[in-house]
């Protein structure tokens, strides 16, 4: 079984960091379950996937070992593709119970204050690190703490502007060095700062932070997009929708079209057959040409209006059950 990294002090995708000795284990110990992407129970079908065993604090890292569920299907498939190294990122779900602005506990890039304690409620298998879901936090009442770029939040405040002790620097010159940290609104409108959910007042750090966080989430995005399009069109050609050929055509129609519209458009085609589906199929009985056609064992059962047509165009079908209802031999049909 392989050990992962669950946490680590680095900026997260929250604009925070998270001090690892500041974690407090020992609720979850008891209960050390393994979620998938941090769904909880409030979430249809959510339940957890296995444990976490061997969990321990090293060199400023949180690491455990993923233990699944044999009992579980889905749960299986997922230990298949953690152990083949197809999922590779663990991630905690953290609930912060104290953070600091303390300038010294500052990195680059971080725009929200420093959580120094807080509680593992559980830990997650992802598929994509770096995202929002790479570190889930929770707020009051265990609900998922969701926070757009700029946005404060009482459990995990945005880190606020220094006040300045000296007075504001002059207008330098050309050439000159200008280290006020606020944004140059001449380079950066009010509503373009808005649009990316900060403050007049942002740093440019902080606006560096949310450009960041809002490529990261458009990069994702993209790659859902592309994963959805490649499923769907795997399972075409395994449906034998489409020729194996055809899979790189229908993969770019998706990325351009949407997964909505390639869906759509597969649902449209119908599977191929093989040629031993159909080489022992009549003209009347062959798939698309309506229901098989009628037998009768006599004359008599043939429907009045159907019987000159019989005669006219089958005549050994009709020569024949006119034996079987007689029983003498038909005789010879004129034109």
């Amino acid at each position: 079984m392989k050990e992962v990294i669950i946490s680590t002090e680095a900026v997260n995708s929250y604009g925070s960091r998270v001090l690892t000795d500041g974690i407090d284990l020992s609720q979850y110990e008891r209960n050390p379950v393994l979620l998938w992407m941090h769904r909880r129970s409030w979430e249809p079908g959510a339940m957890p996937i296995g444990k976490v065993e061997n969990l321990r604090i090293e060199d400023g890292k949180l690491i455990g070992t993923p233990v699944f569920d044999q009992n579980d299907d889905f749960a299986k498939r997922i230990e298949s593709k953690w152990e083949n190294g197809y999922l590779r990122m663990a991630s905690a779900g953290l609930e912060p119970i104290e953070t600091t602005p303390d300038p010294a506990l500052v990195l680059p890039g971080q725009t929200r204050e420093t959580v120094t304690r807080s509680k593992l409620v559980e830990v997650s298998i992802v598929d994509i690190g770096g995202n929002d879901e790479a570190l889930q936090l929770y707020g009051q009442e265990g609900k998922l703490l969701k926070l757009a770029a700029g946005e404060d939040s009482p459990g995990l405040p945005l880190l606020q502007e220094r006040k300045k002790a000296d007075p504001e620097p002059a207008i330098t010159g050309e050439g000159e060095e200008n280290n006020n940290p606020k944004i140059n609104l001449t380079k950066m409108t009010k509503e373009q700062l808005a649009l990316l959910g900060l403050p007049e007042t942002a740093t440019e750090e902080q606006a560096t932070a949310a450009l960041n966080l809002m490529k990261g989430r458009a990069d994702n995005a993209e790659q859902i997009q592309l994963a959805a399009v490649t499923q769907a069109v795997d399972q075409a050609v395994a449906e034998r929708r489409i020729l194996a050929e055809q899979r790189d055509h229908f993969i770019k129609l998706g990325k351009s079209a949407g997964v909505q519209m390639l869906r759509d458009t597969l649902s449209t085609m119908r599977p191929q057959q093989k040629p031993g589906e159909v080489i022992n199929l009549g003209k009347q009985s062959a798939p698309g040409t309506g229901e098989a056609p009628k037998t009768y064992t006599k004359l008599s059962e043939v429907p009045e209006a159907e019987r000159l047509e019989l005669r006219k165009n089958n005549p050994g079908e009709y020569m024949r059950l006119f034996k079987e209802e007689y029983g003498m031999e038909c005789p010879k049909l004129e034109d």
